[in-house]
């Protein structure tokens, strides 16, 4: 992407779009329009995502490596923490397994379709890639860890029968996802920065452009916000009608938790792309793996405050099935990104693996 000094109209006027058109909704607007007021949403909704991808970039560009990435990660996954929450405690006990679904869509999107993706794309244009191994390594160590600890271990304590954990285990494991995420965290940001840096190829326009001002950094920083306070009511405004179409073809529910993931997760799901397809595999990596580990690292510990101050049950424990595929996953993305070098085949791997997750999701 090349930066200029001046922000383009659009990427500015998407943020607000969406606000008048959740605005709209409150007055009503969507009763009154009914399925044109259902197409402006969507088209409100991928404007903010594009549009949360373009300040993204600036912001990353401003900041630099690994950094950028982090900050589209938390932000991403602060206002879809804040969703969970908000819909916990609107809908009750009958929620109490929202945060468990939404975090694994969550990881088998990233870990399978987005990192498979990214591999493709990059290799199918460059052949094989390169990426530095040590920060790999540490995020699908952390990542192994704090998916096992907080969706497979509830399914076999016996304090109070799975898949549940009892208030002192909750409490415990949500201290330990913090610990986990937070190490990584200062790992990646701090201790071990080089770990995580991408090699800059010659002639790359992105990497070697002079950063944007800092005016400019700070409104991007502020509409990349806007951008992704949108895509979220949005989609959250758009799950009614996902929900009445889903159960008019026949499929499960949780098919609605995983098309809204998807959509959660297009800002960093095409910045990643955008990094792969430009031979930066490290940027694209550090975009995934960060976001799957934020996405539980605070969703969890968030979701176990809620459970704790209201004393409802909270369901985290996933099922054998889906407990199959996530370590089929995660030992899957351990061998492919074991070696420091992509192709075409771990690329392919990974998104048989997702299409494996959604076709047994639809049909169980």
């Amino acid at each position: 992407m090349k930066i200029s000094t001046s922000l383009p109209r659009w990427s500015i006027a998407a943020p607000i779009f969406a606000g008048l058109l959740l605005a709209g909704l409150a007055a009503g607007a969507g009763d009154a329009f009914g399925v044109y007021y259902t197409v402006l949403l969507v088209a409100g909704l991928f404007g903010g995502v594009l549009a949360a991808v373009f300040h993204a970039e600036i912001v990353a560009h401003k900041v630099g490596e690994p950094y950028g990435t982090l900050v589209l990660a938390i932000a991403v996954t602060a206002i879809e923490v804040a969703l969970i929450v908000s819909l916990m405690i609107a809908g009750g006990e009958s929620t109490t397994g929202l945060a468990r679904d939404t975090v694994f869509a969550a990881v088998m999107i990233i870990l399978n379709g987005m990192v498979g993706l990214c591999i493709l794309a990059g290799a199918g244009r460059h052949g094989e890639q390169t990426f530095g191994l040590y920060g790999v390594s540490a995020a699908l160590a952390t990542l192994a860890a704090i998916s096992v600890l907080t969706m497979v271990l509830p399914n076999y304590t016996t304090t109070t029968p799975g898949p549940m954990y009892s208030a002192s285990q909750l409490g415990f494991i949500a201290v330990v996802s913090l610990v986990l995420y937070g190490t990584f965290v200062l790992v990646q940001t701090v201790r071990h920065r080089d770990y995580f840096l991408p090699e800059a190829a010659v002639g790359d326009e992105d990497v070697h452009a002079p950063p944007p001002p800092a005016k400019m950094a700070w409104i991007s920083a502020g509409m990349l916000l806007a951008c992704l306070i949108g895509v979220v009511l949005l989609a959250k405004a758009l799950s009614p009608t996902l929900e009445k179409v889903v159960v008019a073809i026949g499929a499960p529910k949780a098919l609605v938790g995983i098309i809204i993931a998807a959509v959660v997760l297009l800002p960093e799901g095409i910045a990643a792309f955008h990094a792969a397809r430009a031979n930066r595999l490290q940027t694209s990596l550090n975009l995934a793996l960060g976001s799957a580990l934020a996405s539980i690292g605070l969703t969890i510990p968030a979701v176990a405050v809620v459970s704790l101050v209201t004393g409802w049950t909270l369901s985290l424990g996933i099922d054998v099935k889906s407990t199959v595929l996530l370590l089929l996953s995660l030992v899957v993305a351990t061998l492919s990104l074991g070696t420091g070098r992509t192709t075409v085949m771990q690329g392919t791997v990974h998104l048989v693996i997702f299409a494996v997750y959604l076709f047994t999701t639809i049909i169980p």
